[in-house]
């Protein structure tokens, strides 16, 4: 049985095969695009031309590692794809992201690309989002108001994410980062709009008719894709 990383894998060569020559992509983070990033320096070294505009410093170091040029997202208009991950993917294609912590500058790029692929594990394909806690990005100033706020929308709890050493985890652009306990969320466009409208809040992870397309790498080897044009 092939390990967890090696799944991914499989998840991120796939989704490279849509990348072509020429192109500037949004680049997400996390563990499966870890892989992606790894198979794109591979295939520079073989000739690809492609720049990336990076959603995390994370991303942004391992490209630079890895060979990939960086562009700033000031500098281009238009992103024709971006292919991140995910910490939950319900059947219409809504997520949640941002477990990483670097959810807003995901999101900002998702925004203006013409399409996002979600490179994903099946591990992380849900009926209802909700079970993986929702990471909301909040100012420090006043963030127990916030929390206080979020718990009023029927949240079981919310808890300041943490570096694991009791200080507060700091997100690339200096925020806070809160992770909200629903368990499940029956409504994601309501929760999202009624989140954006509390004082305080930068962004949350809920990725709401952002994904055109996700690629999931199963245990037994397979790989499938969704598409949104498709669903029902």
């Amino acid at each position: 049985m092939p390990t967890i990383d090696e799944i991914k894998k499989k998840a991120a060569v796939y989704a490279a095969d849509f990348i072509k020559q020429g192109m500037t992509i949004g680049l997400g983070t996390g563990s499966t695009v870890y892989w992606l990033i790894e198979e794109l320096g591979t295939r520079i070294k073989q000739g690809l031309s492609v720049s990336i505009v990076p959603t995390s410093k994370q991303t942004q170091m391992l490209a630079k590692k890895f060979g990939i040029p960086v562009i700033n997202i000031n500098d281009i208009g238009e992103l024709a794809l971006t292919i991140d991950g995910a910490d939950e993917i319900n059947p219409q294609l809504q997520l949640i992201k941002g477990g990483g912590g670097a959810l807003l500058q995901e999101k900002i790029v998702a925004s203006i690309s013409r399409e996002l692929i979600i490179i994903a594990d099946s591990s992380k394909l849900v009926q209802q989002l909700g079970k993986f806690p929702l990471p909301v990005e909040v100012i420090s100033f006043g963030y127990k108001h916030v929390q206080q706020k979020i718990l009023n929308l029927n949240c079981n709890k919310v808890l300041v994410r943490n570096n694991g050493n009791g200080s507060a985890f700091i997100s690339d652009h200096g925020h806070y980062i809160l992770d909200c306990y629903f368990n499940n969320i029956h409504d994601v466009r309501s929760l999202n709009a009624s989140l954006h409208n509390i004082p305080g809040i930068v962004e949350t992870g809920l990725f709401v008719d952002m994904a055109n397309k996700a690629i999931i790498a199963y245990q037994n080897g397979s790989v499938g894709v969704f598409d949104k044009s498709q669903l029902p």
